[in-house]
């Protein structure tokens, strides 16, 4: 069973129980019912994996990207390299923590939490069964919903009760109580919904910059972006620290590695000096040294770890 968080009040875990779709005045508010999502399963003899995927309203498409539910049985343990992406992470567990670590952060467990942009990597680990929710975050929409700075989440993985308090648990135990997966994503769909409606978006010269940043990997200049928008390189620091989390120079090098990473994904990491040369790096040896300080691992031990079906990356013990 779920370990249970604060109870909260009566009342708060009605309404989100009645916007899961759980009560009846929910089940004919339609505005936010989706089509059916996507499961995969797989069955082995060392244990069994289901994993939901859906798309996030239309409405919301510019702040989450998607969600994805899974439950995961294994009679060994489980290690998978996490490495930096574009993107936030949100984890809400069903009472099942993970062990996370890394080269900045001793392991330690995390039901609920929230992994900000980083430029570093982590090692997640379980045995017997895992499960829960991801959403996965655009940056631009993060400080919006957590209702933080982004400078204060100032580390790998930052537990949920501390940006959002005791809602956090809350929703991860109605959560569980749903139905069942696209009853899940139609609550999400709601309440991040709600929540995006009381709060400003990203400024506009943020929004622009992330996407100036996005469209060339990486390979724009900071000092070149800057100018672009009429302001002063420390001017852009704070803004981004503000809202984003990282300086633009950081997120810049996220941007650039995670080019890498997705081309990795066509081939076996033989390439490298051809890579280094498509995403911006001054040769292989540059390549090399960055995606070790990012990763922990080299590209080609990287590439030979991926897990099938799309299911993450094998972190081997001595990595």
């Amino acid at each position: 069973m779920l370990s249970k968080g604060p109870s909260g009040s009566f009342s708060e875990r009605s309404a989100l129980r009645a916007q899961a779709g759980c009560a009846g005045a929910a089940a004919r508010d339609t505005a936010f019912v989706r089509s059916r999502c996507t499961v995969r399963r797989n069955e082995s003899a060392s244990g069994s994996w289901e994993m939901a995927t859906r798309a996030p309203h239309p409405a919301l498409a510019g702040a989450v990207h998607r969600y994805v539910g899974y439950v995961e049985h294994s009679a060994e343990t489980v290690r998978r390299r996490e490495v930096p992406q574009d993107q936030v992470t949100v984890i809400l567990g069903f009472g099942t923590p993970l062990s996370i670590g890394g080269a900045q952060l001793a392991a330690h467990g995390c039901d609920s939490f929230v992994a900000p942009l980083s430029d570093a990597y982590a090692i997640t680990e379980f045995s017997g069964v895992s499960r829960g929710i991801q959403i996965d975050l655009s940056p631009l929409a993060t400080r919006a919903l957590l209702g933080v700075p982004m400078r204060e989440l100032d580390a790998l993985v930052v537990d949920l009760q501390e940006p959002l308090g005791a809602f956090g648990p809350r929703l991860a135990e109605v959560l569980y109580d749903a139905p069942n997966w696209d009853a899940r994503f139609d609550l999400l769909d709601r309440v991040i919904a709600r929540r995006l409606e009381t709060v400003a978006p990203a400024s506009p010269d943020v929004v622009w910059a992330w996407r100036r940043l996005h469209e060339t990997s990486g390979r724009l200049a900071i000092g070149a972006l800057a100018t672009e928008l009429g302001c002063s390189r420390r001017h852009l620091v704070a803004r981004f620290r503000d809202q984003i989390g990282p300086p633009p120079k950081t997120v810049a090098r996220i941007l650039r590695f995670g080019r890498v990473v997705r081309l990795l994904e066509r081939h076996d990491g033989t390439r490298l000096a051809e890579l280094a040369q498509d995403c911006g790096y001054y040769d292989q040896a540059h390549l090399n040294r960055d995606f070790r300080e990012l990763a922990g691992t080299t590209p080609s031990a990287y590439a030979g770890c991926r897990l099938p079906s799309a299911t993450g990356v094998r972190a081997q013990i001595s990595a």
